[in-house]
């Protein structure tokens, strides 16, 4: 830590203190009117916008976006303890008690030489949490997550369980086959066929950026980056 940040917990508590001004009488009426549910969006947008900072390897941007999205976490926790739900305090006292639990070779005896065996730790500790990653395998896999990013989870868990080609050529193949079907369809009036064929082609290729190890969605981002930036090269 640079020795002029000071304490992150006495600037924390500060920073809550400013939270709850905003939020309290003679406060802000737009921060006092916000509920979880309104916060839901902008939660996503602020998290957005960190990925993006992350993506321009700016540290300033960087540290920017994680206090905007600092601002919304303590918000929430706020909302919540107003509630008599929980606290701020709670919730980084539980995050902490479960990293100490899902990391037994760090705290504990526990020893893990591979991936594979990290990976079992941490499954027999979500288990003991009632958090069984067995039944139902792709269930663990978050609907909420944007649908590259889901797609790509789904397709790890499905190849834990040996649901999976058995090299890159199978999974190329299927992105051919796809390919093909997706011809097909489109020499036929619309339909919903086209919808349901072109999603196969995309979580085909998905499965293609799993076997390379790349992040699809990543990907995606920084070929959009790359078109925006031609594109604004263009237009001038």
């Amino acid at each position: 830590m640079n020795g002029k940040d000071g304490d992150p917990g006495a600037a924390l508590n500060e920073f809550m203190a400013i939270v709850r001004r905003l939020r309290g009488p003679g406060g802000c009426p737009w921060d006092a009117q916000q509920t979880p549910e309104t916060l839901k969006t902008y939660v996503l947008e602020e998290a957005y916008e960190l990925v993006e900072a992350l993506d321009s390897g700016e540290p300033g941007k960087i540290k920017e976006e994680l206090g905007d999205l600092l601002l919304h976490l303590v918000f929430l926790s706020d909302l919540y303890e107003e509630r008599g739900n929980f606290s701020l305090a709670a919730v980084t006292a539980g995050i902490a008690a479960k990293m100490i639990h899902r990391h037994p070779h760090v705290f504990g005896e526990a020893q893990a030489e591979t991936q594979e065996e990290l990976r079992r730790l941490w499954q027999q500790a979500k288990a003991q949490e009632g958090k069984s990653p067995v039944a139902p395998a792709l269930g663990q896999v978050s609907p909420a997550l944007p649908a590259l990013v889901q797609a790509q989870r789904l397709g790890e868990a499905a190849a834990r369980m040996g649901f999976d080609w058995p090299n890159l050529k199978g999974a190329l193949d299927k992105v051919e086959e796809e390919w093909q079907e997706l011809r097909q369809a489109l020499c036929q009036p619309a339909n919903p066929a086209w919808e349901e064929e072109l999603g196969d082609v995309l979580f085909s290729l998905v499965n293609v950026a799993r076997f390379l190890k790349i992040d699809s969605e990543g990907a995606l981002r920084r070929t959009i980056y790359k078109f925006i930036k031609r594109f604004n090269v263009v237009e001038r």
